[in-house]
């Protein structure tokens, strides 16, 4: 006879779901994830590692349907900060432009 499950199955779903919330943010390491939320709910990171890997995988990432909000949204940050920066280059070429017309104008008088 098996022994006893000391986290009943919601608790077990709950983990996982905090660890995966957990790593969408990014922020963190896989590890530092499993540590952090192991502590919160006073569940050894080991024990979470093996829920993680039953429910997501050997690899623990996270679905592919989890995964592509992420994946859209950094996608959209990475086009923003692509157009800031040509904005930012284009302020500069012009600063640099009116400066020197700045000098010219007087030199000139």
């Amino acid at each position: 006879m098996p022994a006893p499950k000391k986290y009943d199955q919601e608790t077990q779903d709950r983990a996982v779901r905090m660890y995966a919330d957990r790593i969408a943010a990014g922020d963190v390491s896989q590890r530092q994830a499993r540590v952090e939320v192991g502590e919160l709910l006073g569940i050894k990171a080991e024990t979470l590692r093996n829920w993680i890997r039953r429910d997501l995988g050997e690899a623990g990432k996270l679905p592919a349907a989890a995964a592509e909000p992420a994946d859209a949204e950094l996608a959209r940050l990475r086009r923003e900060n692509a157009q800031l920066r040509r904005a930012n280059e284009i302020l500069k070429t012009a600063s640099a432009f009116f400066a020197q017309a700045e000098l010219d104008r007087k030199l000139g008088s």
